[in-house]
């Protein structure tokens, strides 16, 4: 069994590596060690997701798909989210997330527990997953909404002025570039993109 872990942020300004430690406190503290991190930067709400298919391709028969929650994997609708569930099915790859305890059970040795528990562990975790799904479906349109109405309303007050722009950490980030550190160290430095660092250097 091979641990792969998939992490993901919905943008560039986000750092998609922050959970990466818990991940491997979580294997370390079940016995196990990641055999590989998947990173990217992608909407949830997105099927066509590079890293996560190139984690399924690398996968094979009774690895593991580690995640930090349900919603780093979908926040998909139902039918996409049936479309990438068959194609997890289909490669016979275990979902472990931590906010799913049920889940966990796939890092422990089974060899004592009968076919019976085994099957009624996997049908109660396959139901809390598609409801962990639902809900982090319905999370991401609730603030969708939100955020439309919200729009709407300064646009009314004539108080609109769009997305700003984090001076302060571009600021920081700008100073570390002149004390010649490298892109990858800043952005683990600042918990930010790497491609928000590279962004601030073009523009420097």
């Amino acid at each position: 069994m091979f641990i792969r872990a998939y992490l993901r942020a919905s943008t560039s300004e986000q750092n998609a590596n922050r959970a990466k430690e818990s991940l491997i406190k979580f294997a370390a503290d079940h016995s196990h060690k990641i055999a590989a991190f998947y990173v990217e930067n992608e909407s949830g709400t997105k099927l066509d997701r590079p890293e996560l298919f190139r984690l399924l391709d690398d996968s094979h028969q009774g690895d593991v798909l580690l995640i930090e929650g349900v919603d780093r994997l979908s926040r998909l609708t139902a039918e996409d989210w049936e479309t990438l569930k068959t194609i997890i099915a289909q490669k016979k790859v275990t979902i472990v997330s931590l906010d799913l305890t049920t889940s966990h059970a796939a890092l422990t040795p089974s060899k004592d527990m009968s076919d019976f528990t085994k099957g009624m562990i996997a049908a109660v975790n396959g139901m809390l997953l598609d409801m962990l799904a639902v809900v982090a479906r319905k999370d991401y349109e609730d603030r969708r909404r939100r955020q439309a109405e919200g729009i709407v309303a300064a646009q009314a007050d004539g108080n609109y002025r769009g997305r700003s722009v984090d001076t302060e950490l571009r600021g920081r980030i700008a100073e570390l570039l002149k004390d010649g550190k490298s892109i990858r160290t800043i952005a683990s430095l600042l918990q930010c993109s790497t491609t928000t660092v590279q962004r601030v250097k073009a523009q420097a």
